[in-house]
């Protein structure tokens, strides 16, 4: 199903006038430098295409022939390629693999028959002219030797590369090109007849993956094959189909592609049968925003929400098919992480309840939705992505999509957080906010769902305690201006765990705070416990909150606390006359 959906989305993009997809036996490469030549194969210049974006070099990409995959084999691409087997230039690799190799590029170039193109010729006679020597006086030596950068040819005066010549791309089209007579048979993924592939085109981009690619069907050990066949004959594909697949797969992993985001260690990957918003805007539901664009995410979710809540949506939107793939390294092989497949018109839902199950009371300068990306760095340590508990992101995506309940371990997670470092955070309590209301719809004897802002009328025992917890800290803060650490920094951890043993202790310091208030804020706080604690003295604390209460402690900490900040807003605007 994976392939089938790559191997069509090649196929619409080929059939789009617009799209930049390489077309069959193609490849789009980022080369570097550029060997202009003239009619003798004399050096006119060598062009760096080079260029910086965001303090990082980048070098121009071009169309070239498609390269194959190499790890430990001398494989030459044609007419570009690495210093090493287009110059012969030892750099990194000994001599006689070298030679190796540069008799390689040639005997590529010579295996084309194309003497009798101008371009083609004069790099034939280029390489017959000890082109080692160019490095003698050349400005750019230190870069080929320590970088081993890719090299192509163009002509002086042409605009395209030798590569991209009218009779290169004839006799790449010609069926007898590189034939080396493998057996026909029926391809699994197109469904029609076709020479068959024996290995795969390597798959780049995905995070973590080698500097040479990886693949997602291979048999590159006897472990993999059965009944005596070799490689790609244990599940037949057509090279048609290969190509296609991988390509349409590279294309949207490519540097630049905006259909391509980070979910923790999976690379994600997004398509559909046919252009639709979503397909524009998925990338923007959940990474982080660009710099140059910090609304970005407000603006798209706003517009979801919109469709959604109204059921504003196009007709064609039911019916077209969405693709979501996300993918992980494992050394040459690349692992299905997870794969989703809906309507444009499902997974809009669906993305659309996930940001109306975060919402929360926040701060005037917060984010007003939160990406997974900004999400998932609350829950690691330091803030640091690479800290995201493993698979957490991938299980996240999959609940995300498909509408049940958020994996326990993302509410674990950022409990976890939270007593470790004792800050119940607007996006903490968002996350558990909404893994207890997702999991709330799903139990046979549901509780009160978790509101958006305070709601005095929940008598859930954790919510009340946390509530209560709010309302000591504040106590001891206006008692005590100034402090470097309060009762959230020694107690928190122990009074969301086991209340019993510590709110006792924590009243009896609540009357010594009190008695330094002013008496107007003292009512209002015995008030303001009196209320809290209704729900609470007729059975007492309770010895331990179990995980879910622990979480709605969170809440209801976070609850209170926002509630003070509001009321602190509104009484400055009332004593200013606003």
């Amino acid at each position: 199903m994976i392939l089938q959906a790559l191997n069509e989305y090649y196929q619409r993009k080929s059939d789009d006038p617009d799209s930049d997809i390489a077309p069959e036996g193609f490849e789009h490469k980022e080369i570097p430098y550029i060997l202009v030549l003239d009619e003798s194969g004399e050096l006119i210049n060598i062009e760096d295409t080079q260029y910086t974006v965001n303090k990082k070099n980048r070098a121009q990409t071009f169309l070239v022939p498609k390269g194959e995959k190499r790890s430990s084999g001398i494989k030459a691409y044609l007419l570009w390629d690495n210093v090493e087997y287009v110059l012969g230039v030892v750099a990194k690799g000994k001599p006689e693999r070298v030679f190796e190799q540069h008799e390689a590029f040639k005997e590529k170039i010579i295996e084309l028959e194309l003497s009798h193109d101008v371009g083609v010729n004069a790099v034939l006679r280029f390489l017959q002219k000890s082109p080692q020597s160019i490095l003698e006086n050349c400005e750019y030596k230190k870069e080929f030797l320590d970088k081993v950068p890719f090299v192509t040819f163009r002509m002086n005066g042409d605009t395209e590369l030798v590569c991209q010549r009218k009779a290169v791309i004839d006799a790449l089209k010609n069926p007898s090109y590189g034939d080396s007579g493998g057996k026909v048979g029926f391809c699994l993924v197109s469904g029609e007849f076709d020479k068959l592939a024996m290995t795969q085109y390597a798959v780049k981009g995905v995070r973590g993956t080698n500097t040479t690619g990886g693949n997602i069907v291979s048999f590159n050990k006897h472990a993999f094959e059965y009944y005596g066949k070799k490689q790609g004959a244990n599940a037949p594909m057509g090279e048609k189909a290969s190509f296609s697949y991988t390509t349409a797969l590279n294309h949207l992993l490519g540097k630049d592609s905006k259909q391509k985001l980070q979910v923790g260690d999976a690379t994600t990957v997004f398509w559909s049968d046919r252009k639709n918003h979503l397909e524009n805007d998925f990338n923007a539901l959940f990474d982080e925003p660009a710099k140059d664009n910090p609304d970005q995410l407000v603006e798209t979710v706003k517009a979801l929400l919109k469709s959604v809540d109204t059921g504003v949506f196009p007709p064609e939107d039911r019916e077209t098919r969405f693709f979501i793939l996300g993918l992980s390294p494992n050394v040459a092989r690349i692992s299905v992480r997870f794969w989703h497949v809906g309507t444009v018109y499902e997974f809009s839902e669906k993305i659309a309840q996930h940001f109306h199950d975060l919402e929360l009371v926040h701060g005037a300068k917060q984010r007003e939705y939160l990406s997974l990306w900004w999400l998932l760095r609350s829950l690691a340590a330091q803030g640091k992505t690479e800290n995201i508990p493993p698979n957490l992101a991938g299980e996240w995506m999959r609940t995300i999509l498909n509408g049940s309940p958020y994996p326990e371990t993302l509410l674990q997670s950022a409990l976890r957080r939270i007593h470790s470092e004792r800050v119940v955070s607007y996006e903490r309590a968002a996350i558990i906010k909404a893994c207890l209301n997702r999991k709330n719809r799903f139990h046979v004897q549901p509780e009160k769902e978790m509101t958006v802002s305070l709601d005095i009328d929940n008598t859930n025992p954790g919510y009340r305690i946390g509530r209560l917890f709010a309302a000591l800290e504040k106590i001891q803060e206006e008692a005590s201006p100034g402090l470097n650490a309060t009762i959230r920094d020694r107690y928190y951890a122990s009074a969301s765990g086991t209340p019993a043993n510590v709110f006792p202790i924590l009243l009896r310091m609540k009357n010594h705070h009190l008695g330094k208030l002013e008496k107007r804020r003292e009512i209002y706080f015995e008030k303001l416990l009196s209320e809290v604690m209704g729900a609470i003295d007729a059975e007492g604390f309770p010895a331990q909150l179990n995980l879910s209460d622990q979480g709605r402690f969170a809440i209801g900490y976070y609850h209170q606390r926002q509630n003070f900040f509001t009321k602190s807003d509104k009484t400055k605007a009332e004593n200013s006359g606003e």
